[in-house]
């Protein structure tokens, strides 16, 4: 008869340390991977809660008159929380001061802030992440940025968007329901698209814009 034998105090060890190194890892991905049911809602043709999120504005001086009443009323403490602007259709673009693309939409984010958002009652809200304040307040002023934005350092508010990469705007109705998703560098007409859906309720889905960066 054959002797049975019993692993060793090591083999144990190596066997639980190799578990626990399994579970950390599905552990660091799972709190790592970005929420995907705002283009899995859209992807079925329907509109879904956007995450809430109160940040610190990068200008806390910036006065946001001009729209409605609720706007005006917004970051008077220096924080700017989405709950704050329901009743106003929103433009909110995730950005950061070392994304080239970034660097690129800029502009385009500018004159439609000025030319179509603005004019219509919609506001354009720019969402810095994983930055400093002092370079995103930089990346402001070099492109004459007249819109209101927002500061994460973290990717926090990133995750719950389903954001990977950067850039990527979401349309978002005045009761605070996500229609439209652009992932990459958007162009004059998708913005006008979406600003549209912003007002209207009107479903866009999730669309493909120009390059973009990974999330650092």
């Amino acid at each position: 008869m054959a002797e049975r034998r019993t692993p060793g105090v090591g083999a144990v060890v190596v066997g639980m340390a190799g578990i626990a190194l399994v579970a950390l890892l599905v552990f660091g991905l799972v709190r790592r991977s970005p929420d995907t049911s705002i283009d899995e809602g859209l992807a079925s043709g329907r509109s879904i809660p956007a995450p809430a999120f109160t940040l610190a504005l990068l200008d806390p001086g910036q006065r946001l008159g001009g729209l409605a009443a609720p706007m005006r009323r917004a970051g008077g403490d220096g924080r700017l929380g989405i709950g704050e602007l329901r009743g106003t259709p929103l433009v909110l673009n995730f950005w950061a001061s070392w994304c080239e693309p970034c660097r690129d939409e800029a502009p385009v984010l500018e004159r439609a802030w000025r030319r179509q958002a603005r004019p219509a009652g919609v506001l354009v809200l720019g969402l810095s992440m994983l930055d400093s304040d002092n370079e995103a307040r930089g990346f402001v002023r070099e492109f004459g940025i007249t819109y209101p934005n927002v500061h994460d350092g973290t990717n926090g508010v990133a995750r719950r968007y389903g954001v990977p990469a950067l850039p990527e705007t979401f349309f978002i109705t005045a009761e605070g329901q996500v229609v439209g998703h652009v992932i990459g560098v958007i162009s004059a007409t998708q913005l006008r698209d979406g600003i549209r859906a912003a007002r209207t309720g009107q479903i866009l889905g999730a669309r493909d814009g120009g390059d973009s960066r990974p999330t650092r």
